[in-house]
């Protein structure tokens, strides 16, 4: 097949994609297909708007890529691509909407408030607003945003002014949540629409105190325990959580859901992935790895779900 693979972008997310786009591209030579490989930008549509393919493989990540803008484009243009589409794009990355929607079908959730940043609501209210409603330590992030950036664990509420700050320079609407101490989990999501599948659980050990961006994107920079040392009953209940938390926001083809296991054994979801990371420290590949499927395997299942 003649594949277009999106990669780079805009976001703050860019050097993660080019990672990804890399070993993607890689992946689908190593297969047989003709790759075309563009380094995408909002200026210059013209390159995906000229595409004469089978298939586009969207490798960006964060906004403008995994929000649900690029696949409106592609739908217009009625080309075929791998991926969860316009809507389940844009809800998982909205994570306040998200949320919303995992509370409605039972899937447990850290307490949290959203606030958005406007002429007549500063963040200096926003912040009085924290502090008298949370005691730390929480959580404070954008709302729509990945890979952790803007996100800051406050610890005393003097900190606050500070984390609001960082957090509305990725957005102007951000989400403030208990912070949830326990294991760092995450499940793989693989498999046609009503037969998807979750690969073993991962437990993630970061170097760092906290799974930062370091952590995640820096060789070494975390441990990955596959599969997640877990008892039977609380495996299968993080996996049925995992596969209902991409269906329920309309995923296709594949997905990463992130989990806190609490302190008491409760499940608590973070967030659904749309296009997880393809680096070569990224977890999806490593759960594929262990169900015997190679990374160029991994990337071939995802073009055959797709066809």
């Amino acid at each position: 097949m003649k594949i277009a693979v999106l990669y780079g972008g805009i976001s703050g997310e860019r050097e993660v994609s080019l990672s990804s786009g890399k070993g993607i591209m890689a992946a689908l030579k190593n297969n047989g297909h003709e790759v075309i490989g563009i380094d995408f930008h909002p200026k210059r549509l013209k390159e995906i708007i000229n595409l004469d393919v089978d298939m586009v493989f969207i490798g960006l990540h964060g906004k403008h890529g995994e929000d649900g803008r690029i696949q409106g484009l592609l739908d217009l243009m009625e080309l075929p691509y791998v991926g969860s589409g316009v809507l389940a794009s844009a809800l998982a990355m909205d994570k306040a909407k998200a949320k919303h929607t995992f509370q409605m079908n039972n899937i447990p959730t850290a307490k949290s408030s959203v606030y958005s940043v406007t002429a007549d609501f500063s963040t200096t209210k926003i912040e009085d607003m924290i502090n008298s409603s949370y005691t730390p330590p929480f959580v404070i992030k954008p709302n729509r945003e990945g890979s952790t950036l803007g996100l800051t664990i406050v610890n005393q509420k003097i900190e606050t002014k500070e984390a609001v700050e960082k957090a509305v320079l990725s957005d102007d609407t951000i989400m403030v949540e208990d912070f949830i101490k326990g294991k760092e989990l995450t499940v793989a999501v693989l498999g046609s629409t009503g037969n998807e599948i979750a690969l073993p659980i991962i437990e993630i050990i970061p170097k760092n105190t906290h799974y930062d961006y370091e952590s995640k994107y820096t060789p070494g920079g975390s441990e990955h325990i596959v599969p997640a040392q877990l008892d039977a009953e609380i495996t299968k209940k993080i996996k049925a959580y995992a596969v209902l938390a991409h269906q329920v926001l309309g995923c296709t083809t594949y997905s990463r859901v992130d989990f806190i296991l609490a302190e008491d054994n409760t499940p608590v979801i973070l967030e659904v992935n749309t296009l997880p990371g393809m680096t070569p420290t990224s977890l999806f590949p490593d759960a594929a790895k262990v169900t015997g499927l190679s990374y160029d395997e991994m990337i071939e299942t995802f073009i055959q779900l797709t066809k």
